[in-house]
């Protein structure tokens, strides 16, 4: 396998570090290239990593997953949570100089609720309708109480883009996207690098110390590691957990260790496209079950992650306050698999994994290949570029696909697009009445341990099921220049521009 190197000789070298230095440049290695740079169609965790740069929402979050203010400065739920109104900021213009009010705001969350091919339709499906009531004030009215709204704000539900663009360019709107964060889109070339400026009359910008930010997509982690330390980077994410020893010992280099609210799974096709039927993976939970006992959990958190992450079975980590503990993690039993696969009536059982070609996911593959085949699994392995991977999962063309998810800040957003019905991210294809009605119960509750209660529930039911296997979650590990200050750990795994400076 081969990977594109991008490596400037030292004769080069000093010539980009002195223009850099004089416009203050900001370079960011990213482990792949996003997919849509349109916050209503985009899918790709490293996609949210740019759009931190362009779009802001109308919340965030902080270090301890607290909902904060951005966009709007202040929020408050009716007496029956069934509306929520928020106040927002004022003097705010997107890039094309438009102004941001309550009108952009109804816009922007009926446009995620309405447009063809919507990722964030499932995540505001309980928003009804949305009140101006006033050119700062914009209420949202829900057929339900939704618990996760909040949370969903924090994310691409909630980032704003500027109307007047959005009519004009229609679905094509990613390839010149046009928001209201710290910098505005200039250019990107597909698997090669995307540009941004500073914008002038962003509402926060004493907090922005760069004028220019560059995202180039490395996915081999150790040319990205390569070009940090020769200083074509400032930035990169995602660092091979095999690196971080060695980079601590050097102490040349800055490093970030923030465990993650998502996890790395393997989604299993059980009824997207009529590829569930053609392998038993996909017609028998019992074969999904014996794939489940072939794995041995500690043993892939040590040889693909380094012990980088956690172990778990579930959509959040075993530490999170809402992990069902009626469904503990199992531990590896070759000779229970085998026993089911004899009860099934199958024989070492084929099936395709599908993988993302990032480094991790190709050692998840090649550990996974090994471990299963111990119970007489023949896994074998397509390498997939990224966003071309996503798509084979959107069409059902894959039989089992290794997924990270980088998580949400409530857990709905891990469970509820993934588990019910026809949602954008129901790759598994998975789908029975008992589990809608409980997930759709979750969403009403606010009391967490009542909410708590409901995914213990859940975890019966579709754990049983295996539509998604869980493995274990990762430490985000970030390495930067170490005049680099101002970083924050966000528990998303983004890196925020604001704060950000380079010291002389």
């Amino acid at each position: 396998m081969q990977f594109k190197q991008r490596f400037i000789w030292p004769a080069l070298l000093l010539a980009c570090a002195s223009i850099a230095a004089q416009a203050q440049t900001l370079r960011v290695g990213l482990a792949e290239d996003p997919d849509a740079l349109d916050p209503t169609l985009a899918r790709t965790f490293v996609g949210r990593v740019v759009f931190s740069a362009l779009c802001d929402k109308l919340l965030d979050i902080d270090e301890k997953l607290n909902v904060v203010p951005q966009l709007a400065t202040s929020w408050e739920w009716s007496a029956d949570s069934k509306s929520l109104t928020m106040k927002l900021r004022q003097g705010v213009t997107f890039h094309d100089g438009e102004k941001f009010d309550a009108a952009a705001v109804k816009f922007n969350i009926e446009r995620h609720k309405t447009m063809a091919g919507s990722n964030r339709r499932g995540e505001l499906a309980p928003v009804a309708s949305v009140d101006v009531v006033d050119p700062s004030t914009v209420r949202l009215n829900l057929s339900v109480p939704f618990a996760p709204l909040l949370s969903q704000l924090t994310d691409r539900a909630g980032m704003m883009v500027s109307p007047k663009a959005a009519q004009a360019a229609g679905e094509k709107f990613g390839a010149n996207p046009v928001c209201s964060g710290p910098f505005r889109f200039v250019e990107r070339v597909a698997q090669d690098r995307m540009v941004f400026e500073r914008y002038a009359n962003y509402w926060n910008k004493a907090a922005i110390g760069f004028d220019k930010i560059i995202y180039t997509p490395i996915p081999d982690a150790t040319v990205r590691l390569a070009n940090l330390r020769s200083g074509q980077l400032d930035f990169i994410e995602r660092v091979a957990p095999s690196d971080m020893e060695k980079i601590q010992a050097e102490k040349k280099l800055k490093f970030s260790r923030i465990t993650e609210i998502g996890y790395q799974g393997i989604t299993i096709n059980v009824g997207k496209s009529d590829k569930a039927k053609q392998n038993p993976l996909g017609r028998d939970a019992r074969v999904r079950e014996a794939f489940e006992l072939s794995l041995d959990r500690q043993g892939l958190a040590q040889v693909v992650m380094d012990n980088e992450a956690t172990v778990g079975n579930q959509w959040v980590a075993p530490n999170n306050q809402y992990y069902a503990k009626n469904v503990p993690v199992p531990k590896r039993d070759v000779a229970r698999a085998r026993a089911l696969l004899k009860e099934a009536g199958v024989t070492n059982p084929s099936f395709t994994l599908v993988t993302p070609t990032t480094s991790d996911a190709q050692r998840l593959a090649l550990v996974v290949q090994a471990m299963a085949r111990d119970a007489g699994f023949d896994v074998k392995i397509q390498s997939t570029e990224f966003a071309t991977s996503l798509n084979m999962a959107d069409k059902g063309d894959f039989e089992a696909y290794a997924l990270a998810w980088s998580g949400r800040p409530d857990p709905d957003g891990n469970l509820f697009s993934f588990d019910a019905c026809k949602q954008p991210l129901n790759y598994a294809g998975y789908c029975t009445a008992e589990t809608d009605a409980l997930l759709n119960q979750s969403r009403t509750l606010r009391d967490p341990a009542q909410r708590k209660k409901v995914f213990e529930q859940i975890a019966a039911q579709v754990l049983k099921e295996r539509p998604i296997i869980y493995l274990y979650h990762r430490n985000w590990l970030w390495a930067y220049n170490p005049k680099l200050t101002g970083v924050r750990n966000v528990p998303d795994g983004l890196l925020r521009l604001t704060g950000l400076k380079m010291a002389p």
